[in-house]
C-alpha cells in the first residue's frame, strides 16, 4: 500500500477510534483532554453567541461578515474549479466566521452552491460553443434520479444514525475519497509526463452523440441533412443542444421536488400539513422509488436504442469508437449515483464533495468530470434552496448576497484552472485541486464534529440509535 493511501486511512482509522472513545467512554475530568475540549467548546459558544449579539444590534455590515464574504469568496472559486459544491467549505466560515448557527448556515450554504454551480454551468454552455461541450448529459441523464433518491433514503438514515457514528463514517469516507482521487492524479500525472496526455482521451470522450436527442458533435463528418434533423439549434461544434435531455432532467427534478415539497422537512414542516411518519408522508416517501426506477429504465431503453440505431446507421464506421459510459455495465451508473446520493443525504452534504470522486474513479476525464458534477450539483442544491424558500426561511437577501459573491468567484475560478491547465498541458491539476479541497474538508469534519460530539456526550445527550420519527 503506497503512502497516498496510508496517510488519509490512518487518520480516517484515528478519527474513528477518538469519536467512538468520545461517545462510548467514561471521561473524567481529570484528563487532560477533557479540559482542553472543554476551553474550545466554551470558546465556540461564546464566540457564536457574541457574533449573534452583534449582529442583531447593528445594522451595518460587521467585520467578522467581510471577512466570510472574502473566505467564501476564495473557497467558491476553488471549489468550482475542480467541480466540488463547495458546502464542506462554506459551513465552517458560516459558522466559525459569520457567525450563524448552524442550521441558518446549512440554508445560507444550499444558496451559495446554487449561486457557485449555476455561475459554474453557465460558463460550460458559453464555452461549448464552437467546441464539443465538458458537460457529459448522459451520466447526468443517468444519475440524477438515482442520485435524489438516495438523498431522500440518506437523510432518513441521517435522522436515526448517531451524530458521533456519521462524523466518524464521514471522516473514514473522505479520507479513503482523498487516498484513491491523489493516486488518480497521481497516475494522469505520470501519463502526461510521459507523452500520452489526458486531453485525448477527453477528446475520444466527447465524440459522441446525445441520449435522447439524435444527431453526432462532428462539425466536420456531420452533413446539412444531420445538422437539420438536430433541429438547427447548434450548442456546439455543430452539435445540437441536448434538449430532450435537459427537458427530462427538468422533469425528473420537478418531480421529486414536488414529493419533497409536501413531505417537508424532518420535523414534518410542509407546504402543506402532512403528519409527521403518517400514512400520507410514507406512501409520498416511497413513491420515490416507482418514480426513480420509471426513469432510470426509460432513461437506459433510449440510450440503448439510440446506439442501436446509430451503429446500424453508420455500419462499422464508429464500431471501435466507444465512450466511457458505453463500455460500463448497464446499471452501473444508477448504482453509483444511489450509493452516491445516500451518503450523500446521511452526511448531509449537496454531493458534490462526492461526485466528482466517483466520475473520476469511473475513469471520466477530469474536466469532463468537472463540469458535469457542477451541472448536476445544480439541481440537487437548487432543490433545497427552493424548499427553503417555500418553507419561510429567514435572511433570504443576506443569503443572496453570499449566493452573488459565489457566482463572481466560480467564474474566476474556472477561467483561472482553465487558463493554468492550458499553459502546463496538465489536466491532473484538476485532480490535485479536488484531493486538496477534500484533505481540508477532512480536517474540518473531524475536528469540529469530534467537538460537537464531545460537548453532546458531555452534555449528557442520549448518542444512540434514533427511531425515523
Amino acid at each position: 500500500m503506497s503512502w497516498t493511501t496510508r496517510v488519509p486511512l490512518l487518520v480516517g482509522a484515528t478519527s474513528i477510534c477518538f469519536l467512538s472513545a468520545a461517545a462510548a467512554s467514561n471521561y473524567t475530568s481529570s484528563r487532560p483532554g477533557h479540559h482542553l475540549l472543554t476551553q474550545l467548546s466554551q470558546w465556540r459558544e461564546h464566540y457564536l453567541s457574541d457574533a449573534s449579539s452583534h449582529a442583531a444590534g447593528t445594522g451595518g455590515v460587521r467585520r467578522h461578515t467581510v471577512l466570510a464574504w472574502v473566505l467564501a469568496f476564495l473557497a467558491a472559486s476553488v471549489s468550482s474549479a475542480g467541480g466540488v459544491g463547495g458546502g464542506s467549505l462554506f459551513l465552517p466560515i458560516l459558522n466559525l466566521v459569520a457567525g450563524l448557527t448552524l442550521k441558518r448556515a446549512t440554508t445560507y450554504s444550499s444558496f451559495m452552491v446554487t449561486g457557485g454551480a449555476a455561475s459554474n454551468v453557465l460558463y460550460n454552455l458559453w464555452r461549448a460553443r464552437g467546441r464539443p461541450a465538458l458537460i457529459d448529459y448522459d451520466i447526468a441523464l443517468l444519475f440524477q434520479p438515482c442520485l435524489l433518491l438516495g438523498v431522500s433514503i440518506g437523510v432518513v438514515c441521517n435522522v436515526m444514525f448517531p451524530e458521533w457514528l456519521i462524523t466518524a463514517l464521514f471522516s473514514l469516507f473522505l479520507a479513503f475519497c482523498t487516498a484513491k482521487t491523489c493516486r488518480a492524479g497521481a497516475k494522469i500525472w505520470r501519463s502526461e509526463s510521459a507523452g500520452a496526455p489526458a486531453t485525448a482521451t477527453a477528446a475520444r470522450h466527447d465524440h459522441k452523440e446525445p441520449l435522447l436527442l439524435g444527431g453526432l458533435p462532428q462539425p466536420v463528418q456531420d452533413d446539412g441533412g444531420q445538422a437539420a434533423r438536430n433541429g438547427g439549434s447548434g450548442a456546439g461544434a455543430g452539435a445540437g443542444f441536448p434538449w430532450k435531455d435537459v427537458a427530462v432532467l427538468l422533469v425528473v427534478w420537478l418531480c421529486f421536488f414536488l414529493l419533497h415539497v409536501f413531505i417537508g422537512d424532518k420535523h414534518g414542516k410542509g407546504v402543506i400539513s402532512i403528519k409527521p411518519c403518517g400514512v400520507a408522508y410514507w406512501l409520498a416517501t416511497v413513491s420515490q422509488v416507482p418514480f426513480a426506477v420509471a426513469f432510470t429504465a426509460y432513461i437506459i431503453y433510449a440510450k440503448r436504442k439510440k446506439q442501436v440505431a446509430h451503429h446500424h446507421e453508420d455500419g462499422k464506421a464508429h464500431s471501435s469508437v466507444h465512450t466511457k459510459t458505453e463500455t460500463l455495465p448497464a446499471l452501473a451508473l444508477p448504482l453509483a449515483a444511489f450509493v452516491t446520493g445516500s451518503l450523500s443525504g446521511l452526511f448531509g452534504i449537496g454531493g458534490g464533495l462526492l461526485l466528482n470522486p466517483v466520475l473520476l474513479q469511473i475513469g471520466i476525464p477530469p474536466q469532463t468530470a468537472a463540469a458535469t458534477s457542477s451541472f448536476m450539483v445544480l439541481f440537487c442544491a437548487s432543490m433545497s434552496m427552493v424548499q427553503f424558500i417555500l418553507l419561510g426561511m429567514d435572511g433570504i437577501g443576506e443569503a443572496s448576497v453570499y449566493a452573488g459573491i459565489c457566482f463572481v468567484a466560480s467564474i474566476a475560478g474556472v477561467v483561472l484552472i482553465e487558463r493554468v491547465v492550458r499553459k502546463s498541458g496538465r489536466v491532473s491539476m484538476i485532480v490535485f485541486l479536488v484531493t486538496a479541497i477534500m484533505a481540508l474538508s477532512t480536517v474540518i469534519v473531524t475536528c469540529f464534529g469530534a467537538l460537537d460530539v464531545w460537548t453532546q456526550y458531555t452534555g449528557g445527550a442520549y448518542m444512540g440509535f434514533k427511531l425515523p420519527c
